[in-house]
């Protein structure tokens, strides 16, 4: 298959999945045969090189976890319960030119599916920039940290380059604490045709109870948004704790899992595993563990969604403009 189209073809074909009504009931396999693989996009990762002769300017020299080079073969070589098809890549450098370093490494990597990017949003720069880079049809979309004044997510020079965002079909990833929710909302009010990604859960606490009262809330807010998905990722590092002290019991993440399923569904969540940042806490096996046993007991139909169709639905193919 052409890499290109991958992320379209997979939703197209798990949105057929989750309609067959050939399927067994319950989500089963198909009568008279076994399931074919699942197919996985995990939609967080995070690749980089110190030893190039610019450095990098994340992760930090000290940390001794991430501070190694970090590529897709080292990603691949991670023990996992089942085989993940592609990733997309998330930059979390703020270097402009880092942007197409993943690209160029994407370019001999199939297993890179696609990029979000890091753009100066709010600048000058903004629109030649984002012409550039969303001439590679890999060029998923951008991604804003802790967006906050003078250059926070009401600022109208920031919204004027999210519209072009927007008319590009690119999506928009937030992370940061519970505070994103409420940007998310002003975002999706403002700008409606733009898709919204939540990461990491907008750091709720994962203690085994039930999530706080003012993120469900401010979570419930943008159900009837529709082009706003949630990340499920940041559920180890939610918790705190890590490794050995790492709860691996499914019913420790149940109720943020509940939380999120509850009110989105098997059409607006995807997976992501934060890797290789959520090696401070727990491994990748662990990681995929946590959510494929929640979303296998949904059924098959969803797992095809979750794991590899909405993230084609969120990331959807740029449709270029002249």
């Amino acid at each position: 298959m052409n890499r290109r189209s991958f992320l379209d073809s997979v939703a197209g074909g798990a949105a057929c999945a989750a309609l067959c009504s050939c399927r067994a009931p319950g989500g089963g396999a198909p009568a008279g045969g076994a399931e074919p693989p699942l197919t996985i996009i995990d939609t967080h990762t995070h690749f980089y090189d110190p030893t190039r002769p610019q450095g990098v300017p994340w992760p930090d020299t000290r940390d001794a976890v991430l501070y190694r080079t970090t590529l897709p073969e080292h990603y691949l070589a991670q023990p996992v319960p089942r085989k993940v098809t592609g990733t997309i890549v998330v930059e979390a450098s703020p270097w402009v030119e880092d942007n197409q370093w993943v690209l160029d490494l994407a370019a001999k990597e199939p297993f890179i599916a696609g990029l979000v990017g890091n753009l100066p949003v709010g600048t000058s720069e903004f629109a030649d920039l984002l012409a550039r880079f969303a001439a590679n049809p890999l060029f998923r979309g951008i991604r804003i940290r802790d967006p906050k004044p003078p250059r926070g997510i009401q600022d109208e020079a920031v919204l004027a380059d999210l519209e072009l965002l927007a008319q590009r079909k690119l999506a928009l990833d937030l992370v940061g604490g519970s505070e994103i929710l409420a940007q998310a909302k002003f975002l999706a009010e403002r700008i409606p045709d733009l898709t919204i990604v939540i990461d990491h859960l907008a750091g709720v606490r994962v203690d085994g109870k039930a999530p706080p009262e003012d993120w469900l809330a401010a979570l419930g807010a943008l159900v009837r948004h529709p082009r706003v998905f949630v990340k499920v990722s940041g559920l180890v590092e939610g918790t705190g704790r890590k490794h050995r002290e790492l709860p691996t019991e499914q019913a420790f993440y149940r109720p943020v899992l509940d939380a999120i399923w509850h009110r989105f569904g098997p059409d607006r969540l995807v997976y992501g595993s934060n890797w290789p940042v959520c090696g401070h806490f727990a491994s990748l096996l662990t990681v995929q563990t946590i959510a494929a046993d929640y979303f296998r007991a949904k059924g098959r139909a969803v797992e095809e969604m979750v794991f590899a169709g909405n993230a084609a639905s969120a990331y959807r193919r740029v449709e270029r403009t002249a």
